[in-house]
């Protein structure tokens, strides 16, 4: 199988209210590159969207009449709990679970304004 320059077999796909914010918001916190950005009509509202965090691919696209809103729990490994955790409340994140140690790491739970849960966490 021959999958498309930088895809994976399994991708999200979120349905997001202003996903024109999405992208700085994962760009802030996550260091995410947009690699592709398709407009509706309008010349402005995201049609298909695609950013990759750490090689990965997360797609979205802006809800419609006939798309609602699709958001999804995403866990992610990052460098830096601690530093990664600030980063998302001040870009607009709730806590969801506070920044704690467990057995596989450093991590935490933020609901980003789009309503995406992301479950960041370092390994020790």
């Amino acid at each position: 199988m021959k999958l498309p320059n930088g895809h994976q077999a399994v991708m999200p796909y979120l349905m997001l209210n202003k996903a024109n914010e999405f992208y700085a918001f994962t760009k802030a916190v996550f260091n995410a590159e947009e690699t592709l950005r398709k407009l509706r009509d309008d010349g402005k509202t995201i049609m298909h969207s695609e950013i990759q965090i750490k090689g990965n691919t997360i797609m979205y696209c802006e809800t419609t009449e006939d798309w609602k809103t699709q958001t999804a729990n995403l866990f992610i490994y990052v460098e830096d709990a601690d530093a990664t955790f600030k980063k998302a409340i001040d870009a607009g994140a709730e806590v969801i679970m506070p920044l704690n140690n467990q057995d596989y790491g450093r991590t935490c739970g933020v609901k980003d304004p789009f309503g995406n849960t992301w479950w960041i966490t370092a390994t020790k």
